[in-house]
């Protein structure tokens, strides 16, 4: 896998309310690999981690049970390699770098919630989507695949989709924040006034 230069499909942000309550981060450059295993593989032991779960490896990276025999492992920019080398790939193991190929942002903040009910088709209350939970939901009629990952005592989701969705999705997003002061930079707007 060769580490190019990521060009996300966002080139402006972090976008964040007065008081903080809600911000809107590209994270497009994320590093995204995506591990398909049988149940019986090294690879399925090595992840250890349930359909729909999420959590971190001693290295740091978001291991995610994003469907039955399938995880995405989610780190720091440029590590599509090192985070490979690190999956068994005897018996029925896949490994791709989708890096590239997907868009992410971050939503955070005590309003971030509020703000994605506005344009998800599923119920993001604590008791549905506790801080670990993995799903694939609509947003902004998009399809996305969505990750509760709180960072300290603060709700936090992170949002991948089809690259070319990229800019539409963090679009849609921002303007869900409006009604909580964020203010969205002209050209940016999902509505021209």
């Amino acid at each position: 896998m060769s580490e190019i230069t990521f060009n996300s499909p966002v080139d402006i942000g972090p976008l964040s309310t007065p008081d903080g309550s809600v911000t809107v981060t590209d994270s497009a450059s994320t590093t995204k690999v995506q591990v398909r295993a049988g149940a019986d593989t090294a690879a399925a032991s090595e992840l250890g981690v349930a359909y729909g779960r999420s959590q971190r490896r001693a290295d740091g990276a978001l291991v995610c049970g994003t469907r039955p025999d399938e995880w995405t492992i989610y780190a720091p920019a440029g590590q599509a390699s090192t985070i490979a080398s690190t999956i068994p790939t005897e018996g029925f193991v896949t490994v791709i770098d989708i890096t590239h190929g997907r868009a992410m942002l971050r939503i955070s903040g005590s309003n971030a919630t509020a703000a994605l009910n506005k344009i998800c088709n599923l119920d993001l209350s604590d008791e549905l989507t506790p801080d670990g939970a993995v799903f694939s939901a609509s947003v902004g009629n998009v399809g996305c695949d969505l990750v509760r990952d709180d960072e300290g005592a603060q709700t936090s989701f992170l949002i991948g989709c089809e690259r070319s969705f990229g800019k539409f999705l963090f679009i849609a997003v921002a303007d869900a924040c409006t009604e909580f002061g964020l203010s969205v930079p002209h050209g940016w707007e999902l509505h021209s006034h």
